[in-house]
């Protein structure tokens, strides 16, 4: 089954790497071209720029300043048919909820979930001028399995798929597709890097990273962590005219790390 995007415009953030990375170069090969946000470029997203299917916009999208510039860039390209909200970061709080401040409130706040509330809010007004289209939101599965040391970035990923399922309510008729994707953990650089999660994790259980990514492993059904390129498949078919008939909905792709309803 192939997903042919041809002749569209998406708004990607959180576009250099990872997951974001992943999803635009998967919209690419579709046939869209993907106006990419994030605050650095990458060896990887100049390779897409170069071969024509990208414009890379260097934006803080946890400011209110980022995700209208990005936007803007995006229409300056004739309109916008797809947005994938995927920027986020999350920081371990080992020392409890007590230990986070305010300033970090509002830092995972922004980032997390107001990046999405403002893209989505500035990009609207262009779907609609298209007749419609699709926005999908990339959520975690602590939205629904929240955890004490990361309480902010749980509580944030939470709110993003409510606002999902209103938006889906609101703008269905209307034409837009408001959809979220809800992984578990992903082998990206959040999770492997030097100093990414499993790291930080094993530095304050006294274990090893590779230790960690057992133990993280085993919990789930498959016995390993989702890809990015298995998240990009999905949101390709979110945005996809074979998805028509999918809006409000929260998909988990998280090799059965969830084991609840």
């Amino acid at each position: 089954m192939r997903i042919d995007l041809t002749g569209k415009i998406a708004v990607v953030t959180g576009a250099s790497r990872g997951i974001g990375l992943a999803i635009s170069e998967a919209l690419v090969e579709a046939g869209a071209f993907v106006v990419a946000g994030a605050r650095r470029t990458s060896p990887q997203l100049e390779a897409l720029e170069a071969a024509g299917g990208a414009t890379f916009v260097a934006a803080d999208l946890s400011t209110a300043q980022g995700p209208r510039a990005l936007v803007a860039a995006a229409a300056q390209r004739g309109g916008i048919d797809i947005v994938v909200n995927n920027a986020g970061a999350v920081t371990p709080r080992f020392e409890g909820s007590q230990s986070v401040t305010d300033e970090d409130w509002t830092a995972s706040w922004s980032l997390n979930f107001l990046s999405a509330v403002r893209t989505t809010r500035e990009a609207i007004p262009h779907l609609l001028s298209r007749g419609g289209g699709a926005i999908v939101m990339v959520g975690s599965v602590n939205a629904t399995l929240p955890e004490w040391n990361i309480i902010d970035y749980s509580a944030t990923k939470a709110a993003l798929a409510n606002y999902t399922k209103s938006l889906s309510k609101e703008f269905g008729p209307k034409g837009i597709r408001v959809n979220t994707i809800s992984p578990g953990p992903v082998s990206t650089d959040l999770w492997l890097a030097d100093d990414g999660v499993a790291a930080q994790f094993a530095s304050a259980s006294g274990g090893s990273p590779d230790q960690v990514v057992d133990a993280v492993s085993a919990n789930a059904a498959t016995g390993r962590f989702t890809t990015p390129q298995e998240v990009a498949d999905l949101a390709v078919f979110l945005a996809g005219d074979r998805a028509t008939n999918i809006t409000g909905a929260d998909v988990r792709i998280d090799g059965g790390y969830v084991t609840t309803l």
